[in-house]
């Protein structure tokens, strides 16, 4: 049954074996310098270490389109936005992400501890907009919505990692 959220989330991110792709919906999903919006300023909540990069990624709220293929996306003319950074060694972690207008966007946040452009289920950790609780399949867009409005919205999103064979979320020691 993990394996629904597992491929849920796989779907986000380009396989391992294939040819190196662009950056899909980085130069759309760029928030600059006094940025006035509208845009998702989100803090990362409950890493398990400082490692690796962190990915914000901002979807149509529709469970046809979140957590779909960018390259899909992209190529259909969706709305995808990516924003990607190296986790920090100390202080706040904030990433920053352009919407295409005011509304409401799913949100997923994505810790790749190796930073492979990978997603894997033992070791890397995801949350998502309105902090559902993970069960064993990929969560529907409406639970991970946020309203961004016409300037910058801030929201806080806690990351959850697998515990155990079946377990998946937040972690008590999280930095």
């Amino acid at each position: 049954m993990i394996a629904f959220l597992a491929a849920a989330i796989l779907a986000a991110t380009p396989a391992a074996d294939a040819a190196p792709v662009p950056d899909y919906g980085i130069a759309e999903g760029m928030c600059h310098a006094h940025e006035k919006g509208p845009a998702l300023l989100v803090t990362a909540a409950g890493l398990k270490d400082r490692t690796g990069k962190l990915r914000l990624e901002l979807y149509a709220p529709n469970d046809t389109e979140f957590l779909a293929d960018d390259r899909d996306l992209v190529r259909d003319g969706k709305v995808f936005r990516r924003t990607t950074i190296d986790v920090p060694a100390a202080g706040p972690v904030e990433l920053c992400v352009r919407a295409p207008h005011s509304g409401t966007w799913s949100v997923a946040l994505i810790h790749d501890r190796a930073g492979a452009k990978k997603f894997k289920l033992s070791s890397d950790g995801i949350g998502f907009g309105g902090n559902p609780h993970l069960g064993l399949s990929k969560p529907h867009a409406d639970v991970s919505e946020v309203e961004v409005g016409q300037g910058v919205t801030r929201a806080s999103i806690r990351l959850n990692y697998r515990h155990g064979l079946l377990s998946f979320g937040p972690l008590e020691d999280a930095k």
